[in-house]
């Protein structure tokens, strides 16, 4: 089979999930109540933060720009993985392929340094409580969102462009149900080495580099608990951060799980099941985390509702 590359061939096909009919019709179900309750969760969560004066703070600035990243990168996989359970449609154009991939890749990457400013303001509010409003200035937390995006818009850009310059000879098929980069690698001819190496540098060093900052700031956080002389001060003091602690071990535990391990330990099964949880579940997992845990969010949405009503 001849060479071909993005500019000749109309594009690729998704094998998605499963073959049978039942299981389908199942699975598009479940993904389709997910997705409704992931939009209703993250814009609520963002229109509960924008409409409430007292959630207008550091931590509640960087949860609305995490709302607003699950329901992106949600919203990138799963309007197209219902389309191909519920027909019988399983093609992706090229330039589809590949914004699925980018937009994904930018998601990811940004919250990684999303979750690790996060931490450090948890750090600051509960080590240095008396400085906090002097350190978490207005302008460090736009500097702190800004540095996130940039890095996750370079990261995607240069894969993106290199994978675009691989040549292919084996298939159009892609073993996947989304555009992902490990099934993508898998059907090109070129020497695709170079690209692999940057992609495993690219995704250690997001996940190291902000793994090192969460664990820091945690273990100074836990430092500063342990010194605390009361209990109830002790409580107070951690279940400010437990909700990003619980969002973090997910969203890391599934993203280490999927990406660093060793190319033999790949099983499409296992893989496929792993990536369904952090793009279509963990959205959908993280504003009920942050909001059912969270007695502040539930305050400002009766006072949001009560205000409503009196309106």
């Amino acid at each position: 089979m001849g060479r071909w590359n993005v500019t000749n061939v109309p594009g690729f096909i998704l094998m998605g999930l499963t073959d049978s009919a039942v299981a389908k019709l199942i699975l598009s179900m479940l993904f389709l109540l997910i997705y409704l309750i992931t939009l209703l969760g993250n814009a609520g969560m963002i229109l509960i933060i924008h409409l409430d004066p007292q959630l207008h703070t550091p931590m509640y600035f960087f949860l609305t720009h995490l709302s607003f990243l699950d329901l992106s990168y949600s919203s990138v996989i799963t309007p197209k993985t219902l389309q191909n359970l519920l027909t019988y449609t399983k093609s992706i154009s090229f330039l589809g392929c590949f914004t699925q991939m980018y937009f994904f890749i930018v998601s990811v990457a940004t919250e990684c340094y999303l979750l690790s400013s996060m931490a450090y303001d948890r750090y600051v509010a509960i080590c240095n409580p008396l400085h906090y409003p002097v350190i978490m200035s207005t302008r460090l937390c736009c500097a702190l969102l800004a540095g996130s995006y940039v890095i996750g818009f370079f990261d995607s850009t240069v894969v993106v462009v290199l994978m675009s310059r691989l040549d292919f000879c084996k298939s159009n098929v892609i073993q996947h149900f989304f555009c992902d980069t490990s099934p993508f690698l898998a059907l090109s001819c070129s020497d695709t080495s170079e690209v692999e190496l940057f992609i495993l540098i690219c995704a250690g060093s997001n996940l190291i580099l902000s793994l090192i900052i969460i664990s820091g700031s945690y273990l100074s956080i836990l430092s500063t608990i342990l010194k605390i002389n009361s209990t109830a001060g002790k409580k107070k003091a951690f279940s400010t951060c437990a909700s990003h602690l619980l969002g973090v071990t997910i969203f890391y535990s599934s993203m280490i799980f999927s990406y660093l391990k060793p190319k033999t330990s790949h099983s499409l099964g296992r893989d496929q099941v792993a990536s369904v949880f952090y793009t279509i579940v963990i959205p959908m997992l993280n504003p009920l985390i942050y909001s059912l845990r969270n007695k502040e969010v539930k305050k400002a949405a009766l006072r949001v509702l009560q205000n409503r009503r009196g309106f």
